[in-house]
């Protein structure tokens, strides 16, 4: 057991403290390396009920595709490498796929092409890789393909190899989320015409909550306080007493309370886009204070 935990791999949390108010501030160029987003939470203490504006925003997020029994190599259609990945920002990724077990893609808004894959299937397609950095225990292979460099531009000599590994070696196909900005469902249009897609909208939801006991923000850890936000996000109850279980969770010291709070979350494939407008809006001089 201590042989396994020694392998577990390591976390590192990085947290700047900032204001709004400054013009250095650093939240927008951070908010836009937040590629793949499942949930977003805005915590609103003092308040019965969220601001209509603020769900108008959360109601306004682009809408997100599915396709079920993607192949792959419909990724590398010269109409949608035009319509969509040469023009914009493309964010794409396997469905239900596990990171340290399937195979994995993402296509990132970027043009990159990346491949997270077992060694067999790695072996098959012959592909240019290394070794993933991310699993150390287990035969995993990493692959990155720029789609917009020369070489890969439709007839192009990488772009045949991939084609044909793709199509010849092995036909990998996977439900698969995919979303665009700022042409949306138009953009993607010669990739869905050819597959079984369904159109989703991030699902938002709201809260009310009573007497949250919270920590000072000013003076807790990094680690503690993003604990217990992440407690009032999953609905943790932090009021078990010590004899009821063998660990528990509490609130940081010194702690206060509210009367009342409501907790506004939106679900999907989010895009920076539309987080850094929610940002945005949250920093209006106008708005009610929040946690996000």
């Amino acid at each position: 057991m201590c042989a396994d935990l020694s392998r577990t791999q390591r976390n590192l949390l990085v947290c700047e403290r900032s204001s709004f108010l400054d013009e250095k501030n650093r939240v927008s160029s951070q908010v836009e390396q937040l590629r793949f987003n499942y949930k977003v939470s805005v915590l609103l203490p003092e308040c019965g009920s969220a601001p209509s504006h603020l769900e108008s925003i959360l109601n306004s997020f682009s809408s997100f595709y599915l396709i079920k029994k993607l192949p792959l190599y419909e990724l590398l259609d010269k109409d949608f490498l035009q319509s969509a990945v040469y023009q914009g920002s493309v964010y794409g990724l396997s469905f239900r796929t596990r990171i340290d077990e399937d195979n994995c893609v993402a296509l990132m808004p970027n043009g990159h092409l990346v491949f997270s894959l077992d060694k067999d299937t790695f072996e098959t397609l012959g592909l240019e890789g290394r070794p993933s950095r991310s699993n150390r225990t287990s035969s995993r292979y990493e692959v990155t393909v720029d789609l917009r460099d020369g070489s890969m531009a439709p007839g192009g000599r990488g772009y045949l190899r991939l084609l044909q590994a793709l199509t010849s070696r092995l036909k990998l196909q996977m439900d698969f989320l995919i979303s665009h900005h700022p042409g949306g469902g138009a953009s993607l249009q010669p990739l869905l015409s050819r597959c079984d897609w369904s159109e989703h909208r991030p699902d938002v939801g709201r809260r009310a909550l009573s007497r949250l006991v919270h920590p000072s923000l000013r003076s807790c850890d990094p680690h503690d306080l993003l604990e217990w936000i992440g407690a009032v996000d999953a609905s943790v109850s932090r009021e078990n007493s010590s004899s009821d279980f063998l660990s528990t969770l509490t609130c940081l010291e010194p702690e206060a309370t509210v009367s009342r709070a409501v907790s506004v979350s939106a679900c999907g494939l989010l895009l920076p886009q539309d987080l850094q407008h929610l940002v945005e809006e949250l920093s209006r001089p106008r708005q009610t204070p929040g946690l996000l």
